[in-house]
């Protein structure tokens, strides 16, 4: 053991090596034993002594530099500041404000304050490090249990031509669209490695895996059936996936209904914000305290002013936390693409148009330019952002609203693509004979050059031998050229269960079976989520209409009323409180900053951030020509 412990620490770090010697000895506390399972379910790939070393390490720096911080802020704070502190600590805090109790020097007060803050700061740097391995072991529960379905499907199909379990559990880690369940499958396969048991594998990760309750029973069951018979693997797999089917199915409808929680609350955090600064208008004009200022490093300050950019800054949090939100909860196996950009300049630029990572990068010079213009035609540093943003973010929205549209062309033809190759496989025509036929006889519209690409590097087999690796090639090539997450989860799976010597009819109905269900659930999931985004696109309209109503009427009619107070005695009112204006461009930002969350929303529940670009620059052009063509911005 000690020999093992020396051997890992030469490939440590200098640094890593230091704090393992300083705090690698808190690992073995008894405290520790839970976070210790919970480093198991994690899958870290450091090892737990030095993650917690580097916590421990991280805790004291922390809680060293706010001791120091705290003390000399207490020190070097005016007299008079400090000297109120102290007397409010004096009479509120019991024993303390006893008559008998004798005065505490200002030094005292520094040091013990600063020890307790730098205690309490210590301490919450070790709790989050604890936190934070219960939180990625519960993310990778969900997306086990989320992948683990499909993988049980394909599982199935790979039973019908072999029963070989290390060969199935490779096939399935190889698919990158099975995400941890993947993974899981992966460190079976290197446990039986180390250990040269495969069951032994099996059994460390059943007892490792954060999901106890769905993954560990399946690799237990599935060691016990695929030792018994084909016949009884193939039978527990097909109830084992219909089971997990229907338990996914209740998960999706649970994250349908805190999507329904998320919309409610996100129109009350994104209403209240500019209801809130209409009301502090109008209590401004009775209450004149809210026009006092206060020193910032930006200079004299209102309070009111400080309320209205915070308003508009927590309006942006709520708008960006939602969106993750969202993203949070769409299901794994519904995934918005993830397109990738081209390595080179040149395929950055041809591929602008139809691929949104790279028009997110050909695009930011035409936005910058019209930031540049819009400056030089002496628009308020406001409106330049704004509309740079969405000349920015229009385009970048186009592109990616254009690829999924043709993503859901393909989507839709390849279900048809698939049924008639598998008529013509069941008939007993060869796989590579039925795609060049279908090829030929059916017009599959986006999809039909990555078909007919199909059936011609299908053709290219020079002998016998070579077939299956023609025929996987191919495959894996017609899943990249049609490039949506429908194609990798359905045609790109054919390619290990023809390679594991599946049967090619009962690959086919399968696959059948799976490009239906998964495509009946992106429609379904697509209505669902069309109705957040007219959620967000009303929130928005709602917004901008009440603040051009207030703007158009309320501000002028307590411009006049300050007039009047000025000259009439005995009226309580501030004739500066309100500037029409000044306020009307307040009202502005907060409009423009709610229209941008409303935009977030709407646009990651259409498609993902990318077309959230789009929808948000389309709702600041729609607020911005509101706005200045009513004249009240």
């Amino acid at each position: 053991m000690a020999t093992t412990t020396e051997t890992y620490r030469e490939h440590l770090s200098p640094l890593d090596k230091g704090l393992y010697v300083l705090f690698s000895r808190h690992a073995d506390e008894p405290g520790h034993s839970t976070d210790r399972r919970r480093y198991r379910e994690a899958g870290l790939e450091t090892s737990f002594d030095l993650y917690i070393a580097r916590v421990y390490a991280c805790a004291w720096v922390a809680g060293i530099a706010a001791f120091v911080f705290l003390f000399a802020a207490s020190m070097l704070l005016p007299a008079g500041v400090s000297e109120r502190a102290l007397g409010f600590l004096s009479e509120g805090l019991p024993v303390v404000n006893h008559e008998r109790t004798p005065g505490v020097s200002r030094l005292y007060v520094a040091v013990v304050l600063a020890a307790v803050v730098g205690a309490g700061t210590r301490w919450l740097v070790i709790r989050s490090g604890r936190v934070y391995l219960s939180r990625v072991a519960t993310a990778r529960r969900v997306e086990i249990e989320r992948t683990l379905p499909g993988a049980v499907r394909y599982l199935r199909v790979l039973a019908s031509g072999s029963n070989d379990r290390r060969e199935m559990l490779e096939r399935v880690a190889d698919q990158q669209a099975y995400g941890a369940t993947a993974e899981s499958f992966q460190q079976v396969l290197n446990k039986a490695t180390l250990t040269g048991n495969l069951d032994r594998g099996i059994t460390m990760v059943a007892r490792d895996t954060p999901s106890k309750n769905v993954l560990a029973p399946f690799l237990l069951k599935f060691r016990e059936h695929a030792a018994q018979s084909r016949d009884s693997l193939e039978g527990y797999l097909e109830m084992e996936g219909r089971l997990l089917s229907q338990q996914q199915e209740r998960s999706h409808e649970r994250a349908s209904g805190y999507m329904e929680l998320i919309a409610e609350v996100f129109v009350v955090m994104l209403v209240f914000p500019a209801l809130g600064v209409l009301i502090l208008t109008v209590a401004s004009v009775f209450s004149p305290e809210l026009g006092e200022t206060i020193t910032t490093p930006a200079g004299a300050v209102s309070y009111r002013t400080v309320l209205v950019y915070s308003s508009i800054v927590f309006v942006l949090l709520i708008g960006g936390a939602t969106a993750l939100t969202v993203v949070a909860l769409r299901p794994t196996d519904q995934a918005i693409p993830n397109y990738q950009r081209p390595s080179s300049p040149w395929d950055i630029l041809r591929t602008a148009t139809v691929n949104p990572a790279s028009a997110a990068v050909v695009f930011l010079g035409p936005g910058l330019a019209a930031i540049v213009i819009l400056w030089l035609l002496g628009y308020g540093w406001a409106n330049v952002l704004l509309l740079g943003y969405a000349a920015y973010g229009i385009p970048v929205g186009a592109v990616a609203s254009r690829r999924a549209s043709l993503d859901d062309a393909k989507d839709r033809e390849i279900q048809d693509f698939i049924h008639a190759v598998s008529g013509h496989v069941s008939l007993g025509t060869p796989f590579p004979d039925a795609v060049a036929r279908v090829a030929e006889d059916v017009d599959f519209g986006p999809l039909q050059p990555d078909v007919e690409a199909l059936a011609f590097n299908l053709s290219l087999t020079t002998g016998v031998d070579e077939t299956d690796d023609v025929r996987a090639a191919a495959l894996d090539r017609f899943v990249g050229l049609v490039g949506t997450p429908l194609a990798s989860q359905t045609v790109g799976l054919v390619v290990g269960a023809l390679s594991a010597g599946s049967h090619t009819e009962k690959v086919f109905e399968t696959l059948e079976t799976e490009i239906g269900q998964l495509y009946h659930q992106r429609k379904e999931l697509r209505s669902r989520l069309m109705v957040y985004v007219a959620v967000g696109w009303t929130t928005a309209l709602l917004v901008v209409g009440v603040v051009v109503a207030v703007n158009a009427t309320v501000l002028d009619g307590f411009s006049q009323l300050s007039d009047v107070a000025t000259s009439t005695s005995g009226m309580a009112l501030d004739p500066d409180a309100v500037d029409p204006a000044r306020d009307s461009e307040r009202f502005y930002l907060v409009a423009q900053a709610t229209v941008i969350a409303c935009g977030w929303f709407a646009g990651v529940a259409s498609r993902g951030a990318y077309e959230a670009l789009l929808h948000s620059g389309i709702l600041v052009i729609i607020t911005y020509t509101v706005f200045t063509g009513l004249g009240v911005a």
